[in-house]
């Protein structure tokens, strides 16, 4: 997979994706918004009930979903103490609802940028004011890959000489290119 984002000249940047690799993006952008979920109580057309919606009090169980929403306070291989516990609790209720309707708007406008290709791939252009959509969901596809890989900061470079026979390559492949997205867009946002 060789499409990574370049200046475009106007500010913006510019990817040419082949059907592939827009077909790639776009299944893990899908399979992302339906691992964060949909809203609480559907899609309600009632901004004040969202307003004052509560989320959960619990961290997810999910490994990719903690990635994605971690605990305010305390954090892996804190001591457990009742009260941090207790803030980070209070601070998730009053914020993860937020946090997912974000993530969930980043996902939805990389998958509506990818439809526009037609299917067929093409050159893609994202506005300036685009790049914290494509930011977010390509960092949000990388923590998810590399939650469900296990990857550390030791293990990345081993990502480099995984065998074609270990069953994880397709993902790591994936991993790999999303990390040249990210950076790649940084490079082009910079000009």
């Amino acid at each position: 997979m060789a499409g990574l984002f370049e200046s475009a000249g106007n500010g913006g940047a510019a990817i040419a994706l082949d059907e592939f690799e827009a077909s790639i993006l776009r299944s893990l952008e899908v399979q992302m918004l339906e691992l964060i979920g949909p809203p609480p109580g559907g899609e309600s057309d009632d901004p004040l009930a969202a307003l004052f919606a509560e989320g959960p009090s619990e961290a997810p169980a999910d490994p990719a979903l903690l990635r994605l929403f971690p605990d305010a306070y305390g954090g892996p291989g804190a001591p457990e103490d009742p009260r941090t516990a207790e803030m980070a609790s209070e601070f998730r209720r009053y914020t993860e609802l937020d946090l997912r309707a974000r993530k969930r708007e980043d996902a939805l406008f990389v998958v509506r940028a990818l439809d526009g290709l037609g299917g067929e791939g093409g050159v893609l252009e994202v506005k300036p004011g685009d790049f914290p959509h494509w930011l977010g969901a390509l960092n949000d596809l990388r923590l998810t890959l590399g939650s469900r890989l296990e990857v550390t900061e030791e293990d990345e470079e081993g990502l480099y000489r995984l065998p074609e026979s270990d069953p994880r390559k397709p993902l790591v492949i994936a991993y790999l290119w999303l990390g040249a997205l990210q950076e790649s867009l940084l490079e082009a946002m910079a000009g």
